[in-house]
């Protein structure tokens, strides 16, 4: 059989499944056009309420202390737990103390050591003042028994504030309650190796207690310490009278929002650790700037606040950074980023993609809409 003979059928194979794979080609569907998704529109509008704005805060102690030894060691005892009432003076927590006492024995004898020194220095010098009356020595050697004398004395007095840096030092080993109030957090475990300054029991003292709430930029030029506000008890559900304590001068580097605190006015404590709500009221000046939102319409990108805002020449969403001034109910209050008349997407933020073309949702019913 000659070679073309051989050529043909295969060559004729291969044209024949390139036409097939042409063909599974020519035959393959093209994907189906994303489906145009219906989202319901709001209208940002300025409400008479926009004016009071609310922040969740949490009720803390004016004072709270994170107690630690003033020196390293090894954990043997904590006597408290969280939650436990505690008084001042109590022992909170104990180090291993065995090396502390030994160096405050050592110190101790280098004290008696150093006091016969001086003793005998000034012995010593008496006898030789008694020799220096009676003509049988100079005064230079009275003198050089006096020197002696005096550094006797200086190294007594080194060995005393040695001690006394020793004594102290072993009673640093007893940690104990600076103020009556309520262990809030515990940091070490008995067994654990502790430095000098490590906090071990977080103590919230007894007395006045604040809200701590977190305000945003752009409310921060509007609020200031003294200013009454009302505080509402989550779990108690009644208002009370309060003002600003404090508010802080600069922003949390990862927030980027302020800290301040709120002082519950009339002796009232409310419960450490409850959830609580401030409400203000915006000056007048920013009453127009404040825009109520459903929170669904708000959603969060890298840490940021965002609205979908709609389009309605092109039939697209697009997004917008937005600043949050606070909640009310189940709306948040928009202080920045949103113009009165916009129309922005109300439910279904999740699901959207930037320029993705939408429809606006249309109810079958007309009392649905309302």
């Amino acid at each position: 059989m000659s070679s073309n003979a051989v050529v043909r059928p295969l060559r004729g194979f291969f044209v024949g499944a390139m036409v097939v794979l042409a063909l599974a080609a020519c035959s393959r569907q093209a994907p189906a056009p994303e489906p145009i998704r219906a989202v319901k529109l709001v209208e940002a509008g300025a409400h008479a309420g926009a004016a009071q704005v609310e922040y969740a805060g949490e009720v803390r102690a004016q004072t709270e202390s994170r107690l630690g030894f003033q020196v390293a060691g090894k954990l043997v005892q904590r006597s408290v737990d969280v939650g436990d009432v505690v008084r001042q003076g109590q022992l909170l927590a104990e180090l291993d103390g065995q090396d502390y006492a030994l160096a405050a024995q050592a110190a101790q004898a280098q004290v008696a050591a150093a006091r016969t020194q001086r003793d005998l220095a000034q012995a010593d010098w008496a006898r030789y003042s008694a020799l220096k009356d009676q003509g049988f020595i100079s005064g230079v050697e009275l003198d050089r028994r006096k020197a002696n004398l005096q550094s006797a004395q200086a190294q007594l007095e080194q060995a005393q504030a040695q001690a006394l840096a020793q004594s102290n030092q072993s009673g640093y080993t007893r940690l104990l309650a600076n103020a009556a109030g309520v262990v809030t957090a515990v940091q070490a475990e008995p067994g654990q190796v502790v430095s000098a300054g490590a906090p071990v029991v977080q103590l919230a003292h007894d007395g006045p207690r604040d809200v701590v709430i977190a305000v945003p930029e752009g409310a921060h030029g509007q609020v200031k310490p003294g200013q009454a506000v009302k505080v509402r008890i989550w779990a108690q559900d009644k208002t009370l009278d309060a003002s600003v304590r404090e508010v802080a001068a600069s922003a949390d580097p990862v927030t980027r929002t302020y800290a301040m605190k709120v002082q519950v006015q009339g002796g009232v404590q409310p419960p450490l650790g409850a959830t609580a709500y401030v409400l203000m009221h915006s000056s007048d000046n920013t009453r127009e700037a404040l825009i109520k939102l459903p929170s669904t319409a708000v959603w969060e990108l890298s840490g940021a606040s965002m609205v979908w805002v709609f389009d309605s020449q092109s039939s697209s969403v697009h997004a917008r950074k937005v600043e949050v001034a606070g909640v009310d109910g189940n709306d948040v209050v928009i202080a920045a980023g949103v113009d009165k008349g916009m129309q922005l997407v109300a439910a279904g933020t999740h699901v959207l993609t930037e320029g993705q073309k939408v429809s606006v949702y249309q109810p079958r019913h007309p009392d649905a809409a309302r």
